[in-house]
C-alpha cells in the first residue's frame, strides 16, 4: 500500500493550502494588533514548510503552494476598520493598504522558504500560486473581466457600504443576494464568487501568475479502479 501510496502521489499534482488564512483572519477579528499577528507569521510558514516536507517524504513530486489573497480588499475587514483617513487606501482599489503589506510580507516570507526546500529537493517540482497578483487586476481593472457590479462591496450580505454586516450574514435571514454573482468579485464579505476564482484559476493554470509555470511540469493524472 506504501508503494501505490508513493507512487500515484509522485504523479499527482497536489495544491498545499492555503494554509494560515484563518489563522490571521480569527486574530484580526479578535482584535488583535497587526504587531501581533506578524509574530505569527514564522509559524505559519513552519507549519507549510513542514506540510511540503512530509508530502514529499510520501513521495510527491509536483506541489502547487499559495500565497495570501490582498486580505485588504475584502468587505470583512473594510466593514471592520473603516475609517475617515483616506490615506489609508489605496487610492486606485479602495483596499486597505496595511492589511495588504501584511498579506505582501507573509508571501514573501513563503517565498523565501520555497526557494529553501525547492534547494533541498532539486528533482521536486515547487511552484509558488502567486494568488495576491492573480487577484489584484480584478481591484485595478474590474470592466476588464465583467465586475461591472461591485469591486468591494459584497454581492451577499445585509446592507452598509462593502453590503457586509457580521450581526446579519449572508445565509442569515436578513441578508439577500445580488441578482448576479458573476458581476462581483466577492461573494459573501470574505469568500470570492465563482467567477473570480474561474479568473484565478485560468492565470494560475496558463502560468500567468504560478512561479516557476504550472505549464512547465506535465502532470499525468490516470483514472485507478483502486480508488
Amino acid at each position: 500500500m506504501k508503494i501505490y501510496c508513493n507512487e500515484l502521489l509522485s504523479r499527482s499534482l497536489i495544491l498545499v493550502g492555503e494554509i494560515g488564512g484563518n489563522d490571521y483572519n480569527h486574530a484580526l477579528l479578535a482584535g488583535k494588533s497587526i504587531e501581533q499577528i506578524q509574530t505569527y507569521v514564522p509559524l505559519v510558514i513552519a507549519e507549510i514548510s513542514s506540510t511540503i516536507n512530509e508530502l514529499i517524504e510520501l513521495g510527491a513530486m509536483t506541489l502547487v503552494v499559495p500565497g495570501n489573497f490582498p486580505i485588504g480588499c475584502l468587505p470583512i475587514y473594510l466593514t471592520k476598520f473603516q475609517t475617515s483617513d483616506i490615506n489609508q487606501y489605496n487610492s486606485s482599489t479602495g483596499c486597505l493598504n496595511w492589511l495588504n503589506k501584511f498579506a505582501e510580507y507573509h508571501n514573501d516570507q513563503l517565498q523565501i522558504e520555497l526557494r529553501q526546500i525547492q534547494g533541498l529537493h532539486p528533482n521536486v517540482h515547487i511552484i509558488y500560486a502567486d494568488y495576491y497578483n492573480a487577484v489584484l487586476p480584478f481591484y485595478h481593472s474590474p470592466d476588464e473581466f465583467g465586475f461591472i457590479g461591485g469591486t468591494v462591496e459584497a454581492c451577499c450580505g445585509c446592507g452598509g457600504p462593502y453590503n457586509y454586516n457580521s450581526s446579519a450574514e449572508c445565509g442569515s435571514i436578513e441578508a439577500s443576494a445580488c441578482e448576479n454573482p458573476a458581476e462581483f468579485i466577492n461573494w459573501d464579505g470574505i469568500h470570492f464568487t465563482e467567477a473570480a476564482y474561474m479568473w484565478i484559476a485560468k492565470d494560475l493554470l496558463t502560468g500567468k501568475f504560478s512561479i516557476p509555470s504550472i505549464g512547465s511540469y506535465p502532470c499525468v493524472f490516470q483514472r485507478s479502479d483502486d480508488l
